[in-house]
């Protein structure tokens, strides 16, 4: 079946700071880190209370990390198929999963659908709901053209300026997807969103449990967690993931660092959003 029935974030942080990236972002997150899985022990899944899970943690072997998306689908092999016609690539076909980079080179995983259905609830007035693909001007195009035409039940639409692009899910899914044309020609990185209903108050809870203020923006401000990995703080209704009510401006996620070295099990390493904000804002 090609409709995507679940959806997941992964967060990508270094090996060695496998442990710390798990109690910070449980803890931001209202969930649990289960056992640990993996040949290399680099997997963990956050485990919320009465809702299914749709955050996961991965270990890398090398690069700052940085976050992908897990698609969850009836038939991977179909799913998987249609995104290479598209213009993804195949990295790793690993039987139950597929490892695919799109035309602008973000990695993502076909994974089987397993009855996941349950969105978690918002936590303390903020959720992780997005994941930020930052992409050159050279690519943008064809990878906005490709992320629209392989989610079609997902409302693609632009941003109020050119250089950005929303991909909205149906509201039974929990991630969301925003494409940004950065003003460089570097390879695609992406960084985690978390929507909040009030940034001054999640960031303090934020810095409380160790992660670092970087830089404020107009409708967002730059964190780093305690392993250094940089993330967002962005000022949308964290029930819905869209703009409060009223709203006339759009969010833009601010640019991202340049990559560090590619991570091990296909993953390439991304710093995130740079220190310095953008200046408007999807």
């Amino acid at each position: 079946m090609r409709q995507v029935l679940w959806a997941c974030a992964f967060i990508d942080r270094p090996a060695d700071e496998f442990r710390t990236a798990g109690e910070f972002w449980t803890a931001v997150t209202g969930t649990r880190l289960s056992e640990v899985r993996g040949e290399h022990k680099e997997f963990a899944t956050l485990v919320p209370d009465g809702a299914d899970a749709c955050l996961k943690l991965q270990g890398v072997a090398s690069g700052p990390g940085g976050a992908h998306l897990d698609l969850c689908v009836d038939d991977v092999p179909e799913f998987a198929e249609a995104a290479r016609r598209l213009g993804a690539e195949v990295v790793a076909d690993l039987k139950t999963l597929v490892v695919l980079r799109s035309p602008a080179g973000q990695l993502f995983c076909a994974v089987p659908w397993r009855g996941e259905s349950v969105r978690p609830p918002v936590v303390h007035g903020s959720r992780l709901d997005q994941v930020c693909i930052d992409i050159a001007s050279s690519r943008y195009d064809a990878e906005v053209a490709f992320w629209s035409a392989l989610l079609p039940e997902w409302r693609s639409v632009p941003g109020v300026l050119p250089e950005f692009h929303v991909l909205a899910p149906p509201p039974s899914l929990p991630i969301r997807l925003l494409l940004q044309r950065i003003g460089e020609e570097r390879p695609t990185t992406a960084h985690l969103d978390l929507a909040c209903a009030d940034i001054p108050t999640t960031r303090a809870a934020h810095e409380h449990l160790g992660a670092k203020h970087i830089a404020d923006g107009r409708h967002w401000t730059v964190m780093r967690d305690p392993t250094g990995g940089t993330y967002c703080l962005t000022g949308r209704d964290p029930r819905t993931g869209g703009l409060p009510r009223g709203s006339r401006q759009t969010y833009v996620p601010p640019v991202p660092e340049p990559p560090g070295s590619s991570a091990a099990f296909w993953f390439s390493g991304s710093s995130g959003p740079s220190e310095s904000a953008a200046s408007s804002g999807t």
